[in-house]
């Protein structure tokens, strides 16, 4: 899904309800428009000036990375002048038994943590309203390999409504989402030969217990 980093404000310049006690609207609609448009003169250069400080950035990183590069190549190209292979003999079995280079790579870790995210994206995330307290219900939370003491304990007092939450996961919500759109899908008469499917389906077993 993409995500917006950067939003000018105001996004509407002209879209304000005018006062009633205003006599010249046409005059009060050009100042309000001539005043948002600052407003977002001022939000663009604030970007602008994040953008370019992030560029600033990576270019002096790169920057460090070339002349780390350059400082490597003058120092093979001495040892490589130095060499002579006339003087020093390199037999075989040396160059078998020497080990391959291997260079020293450095990986990224924590590429998705708070502090890397950027300034843009941080106060788009602190607008956002607050993540549900579902980690309330992890008390209810237990399976037959991990169940906790909590649980168990108002499962075996018969605590009402522990027992319909007893696979609390999240195949649970998906089969009611599921389930939800199907029926909003369902026109009326489908909905009625369904439940008769499952009446007569229904009908048909009970029978064919009562004769066994």
């Amino acid at each position: 899904m993409p995500l917006v980093t950067r939003n000018i404000e105001p996004r509407h310049v002209c879209r304000q309800v005018l006062p009633s006690t205003i006599r010249s609207e046409l005059e009060c609609v050009t100042n309000i428009s001539l005043a948002n448009i600052i407003r977002q003169l001022g939000s663009l250069s604030k970007y602008a000036e994040d953008v370019f400080g992030e560029l600033f950035v990576q270019a002096g990183a790169f920057a460090i990375r070339v002349n780390s590069l350059g400082e490597r190549v003058d120092r093979l190209q001495v040892k490589v002048t130095q060499l002579d292979p006339k003087e020093e003999e390199v037999s075989l079995q040396a160059i078998t038994q020497k080990k391959a280079f291997h260079s020293n790579l450095t990986q990224d870790q924590q590429l998705f943590c708070r502090p890397s995210l950027p300034l843009p994206v941080q106060e788009t995330y602190l607008t956002c309203n607050p993540p549900p307290p579902l980690n309330n219900l992890s008390q209810y939370r237990y399976t037959h390999t991990h169940t906790s003491a909590k649980a168990r304990t108002a499962h075996n007092n018969g605590v009402k409504g522990i027992k319909h939450i007893k696979t609390f996961s999240v195949h649970f919500f998906i089969y009611i989402y599921i389930s939800h759109l199907k029926k909003k899908s369902m026109t009326p008469a489908r909905r009625t030969s369904t439940l008769l499917g499952r009446l007569s389906t229904r009908c048909w077993d009970i029978v064919g217990t009562q004769e066994h």
